[in-house]
Protein backbone atom coordinates (compact mmCIF):
# COMPACT_ATOMS: atom_id res chain seq x y z
CA UNK A 1 0.00 0.00 0.00
CA UNK A 2 1.38 3.39 -0.97
CA UNK A 3 1.33 6.61 1.03
CA UNK A 4 -1.60 8.12 -0.88
CA UNK A 5 -3.60 4.87 -0.85
CA UNK A 6 -3.15 4.64 2.89
CA UNK A 7 -4.30 8.21 3.55
CA UNK A 8 -7.26 7.76 1.21
CA UNK A 9 -8.23 4.46 2.86
CA UNK A 10 -8.04 5.93 6.36
CA UNK A 11 -10.24 8.87 5.39
CA UNK A 12 -12.65 6.52 3.61
CA UNK A 13 -12.86 4.24 6.66
CA UNK A 14 -13.12 7.28 8.94
CA UNK A 15 -14.97 5.48 11.73
CA UNK A 16 -14.71 1.83 10.69
CA UNK A 17 -13.51 -0.19 13.67
CA UNK A 18 -14.08 -3.61 12.10
CA UNK A 19 -11.67 -5.50 9.90
CA UNK A 20 -7.92 -5.30 9.59
CA UNK A 21 -5.30 -2.74 8.61
CA UNK A 22 -1.92 -3.72 7.23
CA UNK A 23 1.34 -2.42 8.64
CA UNK A 24 1.93 -0.05 5.70
CA UNK A 25 -1.61 1.35 6.01
CA UNK A 26 -1.08 2.21 9.67
CA UNK A 27 2.48 3.52 9.44
CA UNK A 28 1.85 5.66 6.32
CA UNK A 29 -1.16 7.14 8.12
CA UNK A 30 0.98 7.87 11.19
CA UNK A 31 3.64 9.53 9.00
CA UNK A 32 0.97 11.63 7.25
CA UNK A 33 -0.35 12.82 10.62
CA UNK A 34 3.13 13.65 11.87
CA UNK A 35 4.16 15.61 8.76
CA UNK A 36 0.83 17.42 8.45
CA UNK A 37 0.84 18.28 12.15
CA UNK A 38 4.35 19.71 12.00
CA UNK A 39 3.65 21.71 8.84
CA UNK A 40 0.39 23.08 10.21
CA UNK A 41 1.97 24.01 13.55
CA UNK A 42 4.57 26.07 11.67
CA UNK A 43 1.74 27.92 9.93
CA UNK A 44 -0.69 28.24 12.83
CA UNK A 45 -0.93 26.38 16.12
CA UNK A 46 -4.75 26.46 16.18
CA UNK A 47 -4.87 25.00 12.70
CA UNK A 48 -2.61 22.16 13.87
CA UNK A 49 -4.89 21.50 16.85
CA UNK A 50 -7.96 21.50 14.58
CA UNK A 51 -6.26 19.00 12.25
CA UNK A 52 -5.28 16.77 15.18
CA UNK A 53 -8.83 16.85 16.51
CA UNK A 54 -10.30 16.12 13.05
CA UNK A 55 -8.02 13.11 12.50
CA UNK A 56 -8.31 11.67 16.02
CA UNK A 57 -11.23 9.35 15.19
CA UNK A 58 -9.65 7.91 12.02
CA UNK A 59 -6.37 7.48 13.93
CA UNK A 60 -8.12 5.47 16.65
CA UNK A 61 -10.01 3.48 14.00
CA UNK A 62 -6.90 2.54 11.98
CA UNK A 63 -5.08 1.65 15.22
CA UNK A 64 -7.98 -0.60 16.20
CA UNK A 65 -7.93 -2.29 12.79
CA UNK A 66 -4.13 -2.69 13.02
CA UNK A 67 -4.44 -4.34 16.44
CA UNK A 68 -7.10 -6.67 15.01
CA UNK A 69 -4.58 -7.65 12.34
CA UNK A 70 -2.12 -8.80 15.01
CA UNK A 71 -4.87 -10.65 16.91
CA UNK A 72 -5.37 -8.08 19.68
CA UNK A 73 -8.53 -6.32 20.75
CA UNK A 74 -8.81 -2.68 19.71
CA UNK A 75 -9.23 -1.82 23.38
CA UNK A 76 -5.59 -2.80 23.91
CA UNK A 77 -4.54 0.62 22.60
CA UNK A 78 -5.67 1.98 25.98
CA UNK A 79 -2.48 0.42 27.36
CA UNK A 80 -0.79 3.41 25.70
CA UNK A 81 -2.08 5.62 28.52
CA UNK A 82 0.50 3.98 30.79
CA UNK A 83 3.63 6.13 30.42
CA UNK A 84 6.72 4.63 28.77
CA UNK A 85 5.96 0.90 29.30
CA UNK A 86 2.52 1.22 27.71
CA UNK A 87 3.88 3.25 24.79
CA UNK A 88 6.59 0.68 24.10
CA UNK A 89 4.11 -2.19 24.29
CA UNK A 90 1.61 -0.57 21.90
CA UNK A 91 4.36 0.32 19.40
CA UNK A 92 5.61 -3.27 19.60
CA UNK A 93 2.12 -4.61 18.82
CA UNK A 94 1.65 -2.16 15.96
CA UNK A 95 4.99 -3.17 14.42
CA UNK A 96 4.29 -6.92 14.50
CA UNK A 97 3.61 -8.97 11.39
CA UNK A 98 0.02 -9.82 10.53
CA UNK A 99 -1.48 -12.95 12.01
CA UNK A 100 -3.34 -15.07 9.45
CA UNK A 101 -5.98 -16.26 11.93
CA UNK A 102 -6.98 -13.08 13.74
CA UNK A 103 -9.95 -13.52 16.10
CA UNK A 104 -10.87 -9.84 16.12
CA UNK A 105 -10.91 -9.25 12.34
CA UNK A 106 -14.65 -9.66 11.78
Amino acid sequence: MTFTESVKTCFTKYADFKGKASRPEFWWWALFNLIAGICLSIINQRLAWAFSFATLLPYVAVTTRRLHDVDKSGWMQLVGFVPVIGWILVIYWLAQESKPTARFAS
